[in-house]
C-alpha cells in the first residue's frame, strides 16, 4: 500500500482498472507501467467491453508525476524514461481496442489531466477540478498536451497550460473534456454502473471499430509522444525546476 497498487478486476465483459498512491494518487514510473501492461492485455480480451479507470479515494483523482522520482532524475536518459512512462500509458489507451470510461472523483493534476484525456468517455464529479501546473515547475505539458487539445481544443489548451489556474468541473463539461457531471459519487456510480451495463451488451465488433474511428488522425502519436518525452527529459534537469520541486517538497 505504501508504494501504490494497480488493480484490475473484470467482471460481465467489464474491466475495472483502480490505481492508488498514498501521495495523492500521484503516478511513479511502477505504476505507469503497470498501468500500460493492464490496458495492453485488456487490449485483446474477448471477456471485455468496455474497461472503468479509476482512482482509490476522493479527494485527488490523480496528482500526476511522482514529486519524489522528480527528483531523482539527474541525467537526460533518466528523465526522457520517466516522461516515456506517460507517454506509453497514454498511447495504451488510445490503442487498446476498448472502449475506456473515467470515473472521475476528485481533482486532478498535470499529467492527470492527460491520462483523463486519453478516455473515450467520462463522468465526474462537481469537485473534479482540473489545472495544467507544468509550466509553474518549469516544464510544460508537453506529453499530455496531445491528448488534451483533441478534447477541448488549441485556445482552451493555451489557457490552461499558460496561466496553471484550476479549472471547474462544469468548466470542464461546458470545453468537451468530462462528458457529464454530477453532484455526488452516488449519483455519478448509478450513471456509470447503466452506461457501462449497456456497453457489455453491445457488438464488440462495432465497439471496436468506433474506438477507430474516434482516434483517426493519430496514428503518429508514436513518434510525437516520444519527441515530447524527450523535451520534458531535458527541462527537468534545469536548475528552475529542481529547485521548485524542492521548495514544494519542504512547504
Amino acid at each position: 500500500m505504501q508504494e501504490g497498487f494497480v488493480k484490475l478486476e473484470i467482471e460481465n465483459k467489464i474491466a475495472i482498472l483502480t490505481f492508488y498512491h498514498p501521495k495523492s494518487n500521484s503516478l511513479p514510473s511502477n505504476l505507469l507501467k503497470k498501468m500500460t501492461e493492464k490496458f495492453s492485455r485488456i487490449s485483446n480480451n474477448k471477456n471485455v467491453n468496455v474497461i472503468i479507470l479509476q482512482s482509490k479515494g476522493d479527494k485527488t483523482f490523480c496528482a500526476g508525476a511522482s514529486f519524489d522520482e522528480l527528483m531523482e532524475i539527474n541525467n537526460y536518459d533518466n528523465g526522457k524514461e520517466f516522461f516515456m512512462g506517460f507517454a506509453r500509458l497514454i498511447n495504451s489507451i488510445r490503442k487498446c481496442k476498448k472502449i475506456v470510461v473515467g470515473r472521475i472523483v476528485g481533482k486532478v493534476v498535470g499529467g492527470g489531466v492527460g491520462l483523463v484525456a486519453a478516455c473515450d468517455y467520462t463522468f465526474a464529479t462537481k469537485e473534479s477540478s482540473l489545472k495544467l501546473s507544468e509550466l509553474a515547475l518549469g516544464l510544460g505539458p508537453f506529453v499530455v498536451g496531445p491528448p488534451i487539445e483533441r478534447k477541448i481544443g488549441k485556445e482552451a489548451f493555451v489557457e490552461m497550460s499558460l496561466d496553471c489556474e484550476w479549472r471547474s468541473a462544469d468548466w470542464a463539461e461546458q470545453h468537451g473534456f468530462y462528458h457529464e457531471v454530477f453532484d455526488s459519487i452516488i449519483e455519478l456510480d448509478e450513471k456509470l454502473n447503466k452506461f457501462t451495463q449497456q456497453l457489455s451488451d453491445r457488438s464488440q465488433e462495432a465497439l471496436s471499430q468506433l474506438k477507430q474511428i474516434y482516434w483517426e488522425g493519430t496514428d503518429h502519436w508514436d513518434e510525437l509522444l516520444e519527441q515530447r518525452a524527450e523535451n520534458s527529459g531535458k527541462l527537468v534537469l534545469s536548475d528552475y525546476t529542481k529547485k521548485f520541486i524542492n521548495d514544494f517538497k519542504n512547504k
